[in-house]
């Protein structure tokens, strides 16, 4: 369910309405929400579990990493080494040429701070990408059921 809250109580936008006398955890929706947060992860483990994707992980956690590098919002900042010593930059363009890619480092972006819009973006090219993979597990499709349930 999505509510404003007003001077004068609430107005209920979407979703089933409150119910009088039921306790409710509010979470502010203009940020990344939890539902989108256990969407990413369950959608990361099942994508690990299923064996469709063609990512070079041992386990769910470095495929959250990978799916974060390439589907995601991708690294926040770089470090590169040479021979003045150990250098921090936001971009890659800032990394002189001629650093060899072995003295680059890039530090990814924690889903933490995610905007809603990009955990957004990185949920649809996930799913989009497992379809793709061919994942048809039973459980994917109880997470995108539940995903369902929580924008109707």
């Amino acid at each position: 369910m999505i509510i404003q809250i007003t001077p004068d109580g609430y107005i209920h936008l979407s979703g089933d309405a409150p119910e009088v006398g039921r306790k409710y955890l509010l979470e502010d929706a203009t940020g990344g929400t939890q539902a989108q947060n256990r969407a990413f992860h369950a959608l990361v483990q099942e994508y690990f579990t299923s064996g469709c994707h063609s990512y070079n992980a041992k386990t769910w956690l470095e495929l959250r990493e990978y799916i974060k590098r390439d589907l995601g919002a991708g690294f926040e900042s770089y470090v590169y080494a040479d021979e003045s010593g150990i250098h921090k930059v936001k971009t890659l363009d800032e990394i002189p040429e001629g650093v060899p890619i072995s003295h680059k480092l890039g530090k990814l972006k924690s889903w933490a701070s995610y905007t809603k819009t990009e955990r957004k973006k990185t949920l649809d090219r996930l799913i989009s990408e497992m379809i793709q993979a061919g994942v048809q597990t039973k459980h994917f499709f109880q997470i995108l059921e539940g995903m369902n349930d929580q924008t109707a």
